[in-house]
């Protein structure tokens, strides 16, 4: 009864933003005035000769978006029913100017009760993510990512370009958790492993990282041959063993709300009395479990962006949180680079990336650089400590 009248208030909702298009009967013409008028509010024309107006080249996308909403606009991207110069641009202002809000749809709906009511991430699903999205193949990822493969922001503070940001930010996490010779450390969700291979050799530490993805695990392993790291094919919970120091970066997106406290508890196990701990994740500035449907349908299955109300109570009675840093701007930075990278790499990928799937990974890498350049979501670094750092914690930047 509870997902039922959460189903009617939403449908409640979607009805009297957007009315359905088959009750209306509304003719292409209509659909694509109300689409104009939209666009306007947000100062983009329809075919304009700026780089952020829409170019449509098949007028079956109004009754699309209107029906779908921002999976619809996604999926007819992909199909080459729409082109802009500057799709960063046009999402930021699209996002800026709320008109997400204005279309919803069953399809938001339904991505919004899958990811509120069923626990998505636990058991055999936490590994789905690895084989959906991070076992895409690493020459995808080489072209992207840059010297360091590093999936995660970058940070811009002194840097001027993608490699030594970050550079920077693996050296901020080292310098947060105040990382020593001879200390153990655990990265949950290790990636291909660049981080621990760079806090073993500038920081002399031996650790541990885990991740889902089979890809991921084999390339750390190689990374990282030669040096004090132990790279597991593990879902976070199995890990028992003690540490110096707990960190994830970029992995929380893929825990669940439900998981939450699960995941704290799991750190505050493995984690020293005196030891630190590092979260480094998105945030979103909006209520829990807003997940696009785009998204989940095409990029991150079963993943969600913690609320700021969900990790203080997925916290409470564990940590001391001794530092909350957030430079989500630096995102938008790091997502325009990836991009950049992808574009001059593409003819030198395989041809089973083909071009479907480059408007797609195009479209992804556009629509995430906007979330951040709105500032609709952040970029947290919460240092923790199990009962506090004595005298205080003096913070690192």
């Amino acid at each position: 009864m509870r997902v039922r009248r959460q189903a009617l208030r939403y449908s409640a909702s979607i009805d009297h933003h957007e009315p359905r298009i088959a009750r209306q009967r509304m003719s292409q013409d209509d659909l694509k005035n109300r689409a104009s008028q939209l666009l306007e509010q947000a100062g983009i024309r329809i075919d304009g000769d700026a780089p952020i107006d829409l170019r449509v080249h098949d007028e079956r996308l109004y009754a699309r978006v209107f029906a779908h909403g921002s999976l619809g606009l996604g999926e007819a991207y992909m199909d080459g029913w729409w082109d802009a110069d500057d799709m960063p641009g046009l999402c930021t202002r699209l996002l800026t100017a709320g008109l997400d809000q204005e279309l919803k749809t069953l399809d938001t709906l339904l991505a919004h009760l899958k990811a509120r009511f069923i626990n998505l991430q636990r058991g055999e699903r936490a590994f789905e993510i690895g084989k959906a999205h991070y076992d895409l193949g690493n020459d995808l990822f080489h072209a992207m990512l840059g010297k360091r493969m590093v999936y995660s922001c970058g940070y811009w503070a002194k840097a001027d370009n993608l490699d030594d940001a970050q550079a920077a930010k693996l050296d901020l996490v080292c310098r947060k958790l105040q990382l020593k010779t001879g200390q153990r450390v655990l990265d949950i969700g290790c990636g291909w492993g660049e981080a621990l291979k760079y806090a073993a050799e500038h920081y002399g530490v031996e650790g541990v990282g885990i991740t889902v993805s089979q890809e991921q695990a084999e390339y750390a392993r190689e990374l990282c041959a030669g040096l004090p790291v132990e790279i597991r094919l593990q879902d976070y919970h199995d890990v028992e063993d003690h540490f110096d120091a707990v960190y994830s970066l970029g992995m929380f997106e893929h825990v669940g709300g439900k998981n939450y406290r699960a995941y704290f508890e799991t750190v505050r196990r493995c984690l020293k009395d005196d030891g630190l701990s590092l979260l480094h994740c998105i945030g979103s500035n909006s209520a829990p479990a807003q997940t696009d449907p785009w998204i989940e349908k095409y990029i991150f299955p079963n993943s969600m962006i913690p609320a700021a109300s969900q990790v203080a109570a997925a916290l409470e009675d564990l940590f001391v949180v001794e530092d909350w840093h957030n430079f989500g701007a630096d995102y938008d930075r790091t997502l325009t680079a990836w991009r950049a990278n992808v574009e001059a790499a593409w003819p030198s990928l395989p041809a089973s990336y083909d071009e479907r799937f480059r408007r797609m990974w195009r479209y992804y890498l556009a629509v995430s650089a906007a979330v951040f350049r709105s500032r609709r979501d952040q970029l947290w670094q919460i240092t923790l400590s199990p009962h506090g750092v004595p005298g205080g914690y003096r913070v690192p930047r």
